[in-house]
């Protein structure tokens, strides 16, 4: 099976209908695909790993079953194991070895952007003039965007090799491009 963003995005789209959870699945993917353009990886396959690494969410929304229970819908379907496995490693409960350059970096990308994200829902622009620092502020306060996990965001970092600033501002650019998508305010919105 070829392995395509729009094969991808027609797998998402059938398993969840959540406008946030694809909204997620599309920052994910503009962060994802932004560092296989950085490291000359593939980035078409970077985009659908990143576009499905949720998609199981909305029929598996506990730890006991995703992205677990998932993995078997993505063989069905015939997507390759390379993706499954990277899609399996984000989820830090299994325990599983983040080995290569694409399962480090769906890792580091997958709390970010959601928080990213939340950082632009309460900003007049959006994403448009967010600095790191503003966001290493945010996520200091334990209560701003309770449900992402603060340790995976700076484990994660680390892992993949880049300084926190670095990876938040990488991760910010890519997001900006698509900031309407995410339903966030952009600078023509606030004119």
């Amino acid at each position: 099976m070829d392995v395509t963003r729009e094969r991808a995005w027609q797998t998402l789209t059938e398993y969840t209908q959540s406008e946030a959870l694809r909204r997620h699945a599309l920052a994910v993917e503009a962060s994802v695909g932004a560092y296989a353009q950085k490291l000359g990886e593939g980035e078409q396959f970077w985009r659908a790993t990143a576009l499905l690494h949720d998609f199981d969410y909305e029929i598996h929304p506990t730890l006991d079953k995703h992205p677990q229970d998932g993995a078997p819908i993505l063989r069905e379907q015939g997507y390759p194991e390379e993706l499954i496995e990277a899609v399996l490693s984000h989820a830090e409960h299994l325990s599983l070895p983040r080995d290569t350059p694409l399962k480090l970096t769906l890792f580091a990308c997958d709390e970010l952007s959601g928080f990213i994200h939340a950082c632009g829902l309460v900003r007049p622009d959006g994403i448009e003039t967010l600095e790191p620092k503003s966001v290493r502020k945010k996520l200091k306060q334990p209560s701003f965007a309770a449900g992402v996990n603060r340790d995976d965001v700076f484990k994660s970092a680390d892992e993949l090799g880049v300084e926190l600033d670095e990876h938040i501002a990488f991760v910010t650019a890519a997001m900006r491009p698509i900031a309407s998508e995410l339903g966030l305010r952009t600078q023509a919105d606030a004119a």
